[in-house]
């Protein structure tokens, strides 16, 4: 297919081995003796995302949101031009065993694949913009299945909804004798989709700490969590890379703003020795 992102990026991303490997970590603020790099994408090939690393959630899933979610779509996530592309689109779509549906977008997941207990996990992406995207970079503890949310834990890396342009978002979510609580932080910026940026957090058994751009912005300890001697977030999550439209937090939407594109330029997961 022809490449529907062919901007050139203004820095090209380090493929580093050996002995320069201690320039990923400097350039990505990461400090050498803390962190070492044990997984990543970087998105350079071409065609749909690794099938080793990423696989797919499908349907409306939650929070009342517009778009269906497809799988193994290129017109929804597709790697080109060393970015994963996940585009949200308007558009007639008839999927097995659904009834034909009007928005599709593409949510990629780690679960079965891989997950992680502890360490910093780093995401350079550009947003889509528009009134009622929400693209969101997140985990969810792996016992979901078994436990429910928000017992399993959630961590949310960077959340942007399109009717707040200035902000993005940093919250982790969990559950108290049977209650949803949260613990979220706001960091104000100036047109967050005009670029890209890099989204991470350090989360370490006592608390997790959210970072744009190298800025810490919010820390959420862990402790407030427990229940006995369980803990969401000392137990190991997977990754999620999303691009929602609507719903309870994106809210109204104008649908001449799509199709939208939320670029992925790479993700990093870091652990020091102690949790490997």
């Amino acid at each position: 297919m022809q490449p529907r992102w062919s901007n050139a990026r203004s820095d090209p991303k380090m493929i580093v081995i050996g002995a320069l490997g201690l320039l990923i970590l400097l350039a990505t603020g990461v400090h050498a003796g803390d962190w070492q790099l044990v997984w990543s994408d970087e998105f350079n090939y071409q065609g749909l995302p690794d099938p080793a690393k990423w696989g797919y959630e499908t349907g409306f899933l939650r929070n009342h949101e517009s778009q269906y979610y497809t799988r193994g779509r290129v017109e929804n996530a597709c790697v080109e031009n060393g970015c994963l592309v996940i585009e949200c689109r308007k558009e007639h779509f008839a999927p097995t065993n659904h009834a034909a549906v009007e928005y599709t977008a593409a949510s990629l997941i780690t679960l079965t694949r891989e997950s992680w207990q502890y360490g910093r996990i780093e995401v350079r992406a550009k947003l889509p913009r528009g009134k009622g995207v929400w693209p969101a970079i997140w985990t969810l503890g792996t016992n979901i299945t078994t436990v429910g949310w928000p017992r399993c834990g959630e961590i949310d890396i960077m959340e942007f909804i399109g009717k707040d342009p200035g902000g993005i978002h940093g919250t982790i979510h969990y559950s108290v004798h049977g209650r949803h609580q949260s613990n979220g932080g706001r960091l104000e910026t100036n047109q967050p989709y005009d670029g890209f940026h890099v989204y991470a957090v350090e989360w370490t058994p006592e608390q997790i700490d959210f970072y744009f751009d190298g800025k810490k912005y919010h820390s959420s300890p862990t402790g407030p969590a427990g229940q006995g001697a369980v803990n969401p977030f000392r137990a190991p999550h997977y990754l999620i890379l999303n691009f929602a439209l609507g719903g309870d937090w994106g809210g109204p939407f104008d649908d001449a703003i799509l199709p939208q594109q939320f670029l992925i330029d790479y993700v990093r997961v870091y652990q020091s020795a102690e949790a490997r």
